[in-house]
């Protein structure tokens, strides 16, 4: 599995023009599930995520969890992550899991995260969706389950 992890002021999932998730200070998920992840990716995904130190402290170092801060998180699935692009103009999706699997460990991931008591809103699981991200710092970062 892979996140893209931003740190977020706001960020919100439009689908036909409804908002179906919105968050304020917290972290922007987006999340990739590769073929031949299972449960223990998304464990273990889940709880790094969760306890990254990249909120910042009354000195101002990124010394802080998502967890300690009590802030929220929007999980978005987005399967192009694991779009390779080294070959040709069109990025190839076979490393991305098939649908049924990748649905499973992303709904997985989010009860997960839900489980430490973290307060989890989602996109839509395989609909076209707007996403409207507020970044702060900006802080981005890539999270590999393996």
């Amino acid at each position: 599995m892979i996140a893209v992890v931003q740190r977020v002021i706001s960020s919100s999932v439009t689908v036909d023009g409804l908002v179906v998730g919105a968050i304020g200070p917290g972290l922007n998920v987006l999340l990739g599930v590769a073929a031949g992840d299972d449960a223990p990716d998304a464990v273990y995904l889940a709880a790094k995520v969760a306890n990254l130190r990249i909120f910042e402290d009354g000195q101002g170092k990124m010394n802080r969890s998502l967890i300690e801060m009590g802030k929220q998180m929007l999980v978005v699935s987005q399967f192009t992550l694991l779009g390779d692009c080294r070959k040709g103009r069109r990025p190839s999706f076979i490393k991305a899991a098939g649908p049924d699997l990748a649905q499973r460990l992303y709904r997985h991931f989010v009860d997960q995260v839900k489980k430490l008591g973290v307060d989890v809103q989602t996109g839509r699981f395989g609909a076209m969706m707007r996403v409207d991200i507020v970044n702060d710092g900006p802080v981005t970062l890539l999270v590999h389950s393996r």
